[in-house]
């Protein structure tokens, strides 16, 4: 009995915390000072061509780019992404959730505050954007509402991020293994957790920053999907609502091309028309 317990919270644990690649963590460690966002930080990547008109001037002068890892998002996960807003021309920084995550999402929005005033510093521009995936769209409302972030955050995109919760979170509790397994982000991104109830309570997107969100039918991780979503002016963007054949995973988010082409128009202000055949 004690093995089949151990066992099916291992299983439960993986199958909602663990991304593909958290396999490569190695001895990786959650801070800011990490060799991708140190070398990321103060380098302008040349603009390729696959930014056409309009978007390529844009991104040009655009604000840096902060791409903002999930629960046990390790930041070697976020190169895809971030590779291809280099291409782009975009300045860019991977920054990885403390302790990957695990701990209370305020102090990681407090530790993300002062990586943020770290790139503007480096950067010398007024604002960031910030892309953020799973549990790092939860942390980063949380600085922009609380800790100051919104006259620091221009644009605030999300892939994936349980904003009004997931029952995935609620999992284990149902199978008798205790809440979250004492894993404390786990339980603030349970529906119905007291951080939740802050973060959603009046405005949930305060301010003059642009907010958008991107879900996925297939999101293994967000239950019911439209969880992933935001109120109050949000451009909400859901996959297949363009493009119905699309599969797109919740780790698929920030590998996918069309999901791209929406992130790289959100950080452009052009209309969000998602391409269906990107790669």
């Amino acid at each position: 009995m004690l093995l089949r317990t151990i066992l099916a919270a291992t299983t439960a644990v993986a199958a909602l915390l663990v991304p593909a690649t958290a396999a490569q963590a190695g001895t990786h460690h959650a801070t800011t000072t990490s060799a991708t966002t140190t070398g990321a930080v103060a380098t302008t990547a040349r603009t390729a061509g696959t930014v056409a008109g309009s978007e390529a001037i844009a991104a040009a002068g655009a604000n840096p780019v902060i791409v903002v890892g999930g629960l046990i998002g390790v930041s070697i996960a976020y190169e895809p992404i971030a590779a291809r807003l280099r291409a782009d021309g975009f300045r860019v920084s991977i920054y990885q959730l403390p302790g990957l995550g695990f701990g209370d999402i305020r102090e990681s929005a407090r530790a993300l505050a002062t990586y943020v005033d770290q790139v503007r510093a480096a950067t010398g521009a007024a604002k960031v954007d910030l892309v953020t995936h799973s549990e790092g769209g939860l942390v980063s409302r949380w600085y922009v509402k609380f800790l100051g972030g919104v006259d620091k955050v221009d644009r605030y995109l999300s892939l994936g991020s349980p904003q009004q919760g997931t029952y995935a979170a609620n999992i284990l509790n149902f199978l008798g293994l205790g809440s979250c397994a004492g894993i404390v982000a786990c339980q603030q991104m349970s529906i119905g957790s007291d951080l939740l109830a802050a973060l959603n309570g009046g405005d949930d997107t305060p301010g003059t920053v642009r907010w958008t969100t991107v879900r996925t039918w297939q999101d293994e991780l967000v239950w019911p999907i439209a969880n992933a979503s935001l109120a109050d002016g949000a451009t909400n963007v859901l996959i297949q609502a363009w493009c119905p054949l699309r599969v797109v995973g919740h780790l698929g988010l920030i590998l996918d091309g069309t999901t791209y082409t929406v992130v790289r128009q959100a950080l452009t202000d052009a209309a969000i028309r998602p391409n269906c055949f990107a790669l």
